[in-house]
């Protein structure tokens, strides 16, 4: 395994600051969250999701366009609350998540499903709430979603997922672009299936879309992607089919640990100068890009132990409460709370690692570390998206807590579960 660098992600944003050696979330200090809320916990910063927001909202002020926020990156209600005051339309894979937006009022008419794998139940659902647009990833789907709107009396709008065959991610499992993935139809099928069901009563062509992959770092595979369906929007124009939407999905990179994303107004560019001329409304479903840095998750210091001449920081979180790094490898810098402003002969170089019993429940390898010692409070950066969401009870483990942050004032927005939650149900 490679070594981590130092990384001081505090230069990165604005939302998260250093003050007198202690680090703050807006107004308020992390170590007062970790003594009333405990640890470990996620931390987001509402600042910062509403800036992301405003800043795409911007970039892409050139064409008409919808924001619709991918939820699966983190589906906290209070977030997705948040969001919805911004303006913000919703990208969804699954009928938990439909639930969780009609819980807080979001209407149909702000909500595009998404996802290989609908079942004939959420289809249904989807159409009594009037949704904004199916995105259908296969010929089955498309004939189970006609079949469906004919039962209810209604056409479905819908859009095909095209696969336009490009390479991009940050990883294997998160690059969903190419023609041997699972997702969406390739272009030729997508140009026989408008055109079969182009007269159909019950199908109603309103857009067509595309979700090349996740932490894209390049401008290049978008600009590929959208030129790719902009040539069939042309083509579905010249035969009569005019879809409204044109859906490009997300995928924007952040930086986590040394990434250089390209600035979003690059991004802009590259897809408004390929479809500008369509006459169609972008949709982009951005999630991890608007949520990511605005989390962090706090963590105490339990040992410190050498073994096999290395040393090693135990903290009380886990791989069950952050899963990207022993899932993808991925690198999240980890901070002291308290003292980032040591010297850098100081630091050493550590693993630091949870209690879960697992050898890959690891977040850091070889890192570089001032001295900690039992009870001192770990910061992870970047971890607003992936998070929470995808945590578990793994080896018995409840899950954090999460914590939204708006200025001098925080909340308990999802509260830390008990040992009683852990077999509710069994």
């Amino acid at each position: 395994m490679r070594k981590t660098p130092y990384i001081d992600p505090a230069r990165y944003t604005r939302f998260f600051s250093y003050r007198r050696g202690h680090l703050f979330c807006e107004g308020v200090e992390l170590e007062k969250i970790a003594r009333r809320a405990g640890t470990p916990a996620y931390i987001y910063s509402g600042a910062s999701v509403t800036d992301a927001y405003r800043r795409f909202d911007r970039a892409f002020s050139a064409v008409p366009h919808r924001i619709c926020y991918a939820v699966k990156a983190n589906s906290n209600l209070q977030l997705l609350r948040h969001l919805a005051r911004l303006g913000s339309a919703f990208d969804i894979v699954s009928g938990g998540e439909l639930y969780r937006l009609r819980r807080i009022g979001v209407k149909g008419s702000h909500i595009v499903f998404s996802g290989v794998g609908k079942t004939r139940e959420e289809i249904r659902e989807a159409l009594r709430e009037k949704i904004l647009l199916f995105n259908v990833e296969s010929e089955a789907e498309l004939e189970l979603l006609a079949g469906e709107a004919a039962r209810a009396g209604r056409a479905a709008p819908a859009g095909l997922r095209v696969n336009p065959d490009v390479q991009a991610g940050g990883h294997p499992h998160i690059s969903t672009g190419h023609r041997r993935h699972k997702f969406g139809v390739d272009l030729g099928d997508a140009r026989r299936l408008y055109l079969a069901h182009r007269h159909s009563r019950v199908i109603d062509w309103q857009g067509i879309s595309a979700h090349i992959g996740s932490q894209i770092l390049e401008v290049s595979p978008f600009r590929r992607a959208a030129r790719r369906l902009a040539g069939l929007v042309r083509e579905l124009q010249a035969a009569g089919i005019s879809p409204r939407y044109l859906d490009l999905g997300g995928g924007f990179g952040v930086r986590y640990a040394g990434e250089h994303p390209p600035d979003l107004e690059r991004y802009a560019a590259a897809m408004v100068q390929a479809i500008r001329a369509l006459g169609c409304t972008l949709l982009l479903e951005p999630g991890r890009a608007l949520v990511a840095p605005a989390g962090v998750l706090i963590t105490r210091v339990l040992y410190t132990k050498r073994n096999g001449g290395r040393t090693f920081v135990v903290v009380d979180a886990g791989m069950n409460d952050f899963q990207r790094p022993a899932l993808y490898g991925a690198v999240h810098p980890i901070t002291k709370a308290q003292s980032p402003g040591s010297k850098a002969a100081s630091r050493t170089r550590v693993d630091i690692v949870g209690p879960v019993c697992e050898t890959g429940d690891s977040f850091l390898h070889d890192a570089l570390l001032e001295p900690v010692t039992p009870g001192d409070l770990l910061v992870l950066w970047g971890a607003g998206a992936y998070g929470s969401v995808a945590a578990s009870n793994y080896n018995s483990r409840p899950r954090p807590t999460e914590i939204l942050v708006k200025g001098s004032t925080f909340r308990v927005v999802r509260r830390r579960e008990t040992r009683a939650d852990l077999i509710r149900g069994e």
